[in-house]
């Protein structure tokens, strides 16, 4: 989420119940939570994303940025998704952090995970993905990959001047 402490982690939840909010049916029996496998199964994806706590029973507030941030991605990875959509998910935290969450979904990409990275931070972007959809008065307004990925070539893209170009060109093959 683009607001982490919005809407990407419950701030006065433990680490493991945040991780398992999505689907309690692994940590629960007859609709009582297990909290031995609750906890083993946060400390094993907190262990993944080296997350760094005293332990998973305290509470997320507690964390820095960049660990609250492991824990929202620890929440969606308890659920094994097809594909994740991260919303700014650098935003707020030190550089430090940022290096591990970008090995972090780097790692997810190359195990087959689809991973969508919404950022407004081109270096991020140009960092990160394969190729870049730029959008442009909430169109796609062009594709840059390769060579191509530039933030020249984003700006060009994102400040519509690109379709301006483009549509000068065919006027001016059109006369």
């Amino acid at each position: 989420s683009e607001d982490r402490k919005g809407s990407g982690v419950f701030l006065d939840l433990s680490i493991a119940a945040n991780i398992s909010a999505l689907d309690l049916g692994p940590v629960s029996s007859r609709g009582i939570v297990r909290q031995r496998v609750e906890d083993k199964r946060a400390e094993d994806l907190g262990r993944l994303l080296s997350l760094r706590c005293a332990n998973v029973s305290q509470p997320v507030s507690s964390l820095s940025g960049g660990n609250q941030q492991k824990v929202a991605i620890a929440k969606m990875l308890s659920v094994q998704p097809d594909i994740i959509i991260f919303d700014e998910p650098t935003r707020g935290v030190d550089v430090g952090a940022k290096s591990e969450i970008y090995t972090i979904l780097r790692n997810l990409a190359a195990e087959g995970v689809g991973v969508l990275v919404i950022s407004s931070e081109m270096p991020e972007l140009i960092g990160l993905c394969d190729r870049i959809l730029v959008l442009h008065e909430g169109r796609i307004a062009g594709q840059v990959e390769d060579e191509n990925m530039t933030e020249e070539e984003i700006m060009k893209l994102a400040s519509g001047l690109a379709c301006e170009s483009a549509a000068m060109t065919r006027r001016e093959m059109a006369s």
